[in-house]
């Protein structure tokens, strides 16, 4: 719970008079931040929290088997990402689904939340070099 939130719940000591101003000046908070509490806006990190496209358990499912693939030699594309967390989503009730996978942008903002994960480029194997190579490596 924020600064303000717990101001609003606290209120202010007896034989003072209740206004905004009183309960930020006793609570350290702003008073346009109180009265925008008690209209009902949420906080920065109240609003994030309810944005974020997986549950945190889910994200955790998502980051264990982004690892675990990488693991085994098999990293997940971050093309893919989108598309694996939608998936994910699948086990949640109807009316807490999303109907459509995150965003373009989603897979860097999860890497970047997630420090766990790292986003790296492959370069492609040239196949022809990488025979080439294997037969030479063969004859010796």
């Amino acid at each position: 719970m924020d600064r303000a939130s717990q101001a609003l719940a606290e209120g202010v000591p007896e034989g003072v008079r209740r206004s905004y101003r009183t309960l930020a000046d006793h609570s350290g908070a702003s008073h346009s931040t109180l009265q925008h509490r008690e209209a009902g806006r949420r906080s920065i990190e109240g609003k994030a929290q309810s944005q974020l496209y997986l549950w945190p358990s889910e994200a955790k499912a998502v980051i264990e088997f982004c690892i675990h693939m990488s693991d085994l030699g098999q990293p997940i594309q971050m093309k893919h990402m989108p598309v694996l967390a939608f998936r994910v989503t699948r086990h949640r009730p109807v009316e807490s689904r999303p109907t459509k996978p995150p965003g373009k942008n989603w897979p860097k903002a999860f890497e970047k939340r997630n420090p766990k994960l790292k986003a790296r480029r492959e370069k492609a194997i040239d196949w022809n070099r990488h025979k080439k190579n294997t037969d030479e490596k063969m004859t010796r």
